[in-house]
């Protein structure tokens, strides 16, 4: 129940960075970065009543300017891969930066992660940031002014809600989301594989050698993408099946079970007793296991590399411009981009 910031840098373009602490009072608490949206912290109590940091990052500004893999940060005008960096919109073809080979990944060259993003504290019971941005029209290749709200709530509940709002004076395609990276054990504590995963999908989008979906849509029955039943994430990590051995893991959108708020995954670690309950409103889930994680040295000296962490970001479909049967980014001019995440963390005692 509480906010406070500090001066977390410079931008060499001049603008100032400030880290805001955001506290719940019940054993939540975050650090986030006016630049990008990121999530630099997030402090979770474990079963021994430690604080665990349970999502990767960095120490410091310059760092984050460059932060190869998004680490914590919020993704847009469209998170995910738009092939070729070209869709078709009401006629009119737009081509949108191109950052990853022939292809436009996570906004372009210059996404939401790279923006200075203007803060609101309220503070309260259920403290929060609400950051917001104007995205002009043409940005990046993208059609319209887009006026942007991300809202960062630690709830009672011990939940960190993301609210995604968005409008824009043309139609347009938007497709919000976060990018941390979760290490339920703790960001310092080494490779994922026996935290435990379960994704309420029964079906996947394979992709191609690009990381791109095929516009197939495939039962996960009979394959390592099956996550119905609870199982350790590193059970099929290393899988003699094409799709995973095509990416060294997995980097695929699931396609998740009903309609409307609903709970997509729950992941926990047995050692610590965190469990992470991940609900949404929107069409999919893109599970990353940090496969193209690059090795060094990251956040207080911890060494991070392949497989140290997984992503569950929520989202419409990927490339789907491409793929009419697949749930659309598509925004009308006038009308609301309205969308709520959240992760929600509870913790089992010891046995």
């Amino acid at each position: 129940m509480s906010i406070t910031k500090r001066l977390f840098g410079t931008l060499k373009s001049g603008g100032e960075v400030y880290c805001y602490a955001i506290d719940n009072g019940r054993g939540l608490s975050a650090e986030i970065l006016n630049f990008g949206g990121i999530i630099k912290n997030l402090y979770v109590t474990d079963n021994a009543g430690a604080k665990t940091d349970v999502v990767l990052g960095r120490d410091t500004l310059e760092d984050y300017e460059v932060n190869d893999g998004y680490l914590g940060a919020a993704i847009g005008r469209h998170a995910n891969r738009i092939k070729d960096g070209r869709f078709v919109l009401s006629g009119v073809e737009y081509h949108v930066g191109i950052n990853e080979g022939k292809n436009s990944l996570h906004g372009g060259l210059s996404g939401f992660d790279k923006k200075l993003w203007s803060v609101t504290e309220r503070d309260g019971d259920e403290p929060e940031l609400e950051m917001s941005i104007i995205s002009p029209d043409g940005e990046e290749g993208f059609p319209g002014t887009l006026e942007v709200k991300i809202t960062y709530t630690l709830t009672k509940d011990n939940g960190l809600r993301i609210h995604y709002y968005a409008v824009c004076d043309k139609d347009t395609v938007c497709n919000l989301t976060n990018h941390s990276y979760f290490n339920l054990a703790g960001h310092t504590s080494g490779n994922i594989r026996d935290q435990i995963l379960q994704v309420n999908s029964g079906c996947y989008t394979p992709n191609d050698g690009e990381g791109m979906p095929t516009g197939e849509v495939l039962s996960v029955t009979g394959t390592p993408f099956d996550f119905r039943v609870p199982k350790p994430i590193g059970q099929d990590i290393a899988a003699d099946f094409e799709q995973i051995t095509m990416h060294c893991g997995f980097d695929h959108n699931y396609a998740v079970e009903g309609r409307g708020y609903r709970t997509f995954a729950i992941a926990k670690c047995l050692e610590n007793g965190i469990t992470m309950e991940v609900r949404s409103d929107q069409s999919a889930v893109q599970l990353y296991t940090a496969n193209m994680l690059g090795e060094g040295i990251y956040k207080e000296g911890a060494k991070y590399g392949r497989h140290q962490a997984f992503c569950l970001e929520t989202q419409c479909f990927p490339n789907a411009m491409a793929h009419s049967h697949y749930p659309g980014p598509i925004l009308k001019k006038g009308e609301a981009y309205d969308t709520v995440t959240e992760y929600i963390f509870s913790t089992e005692e010891k046995k």
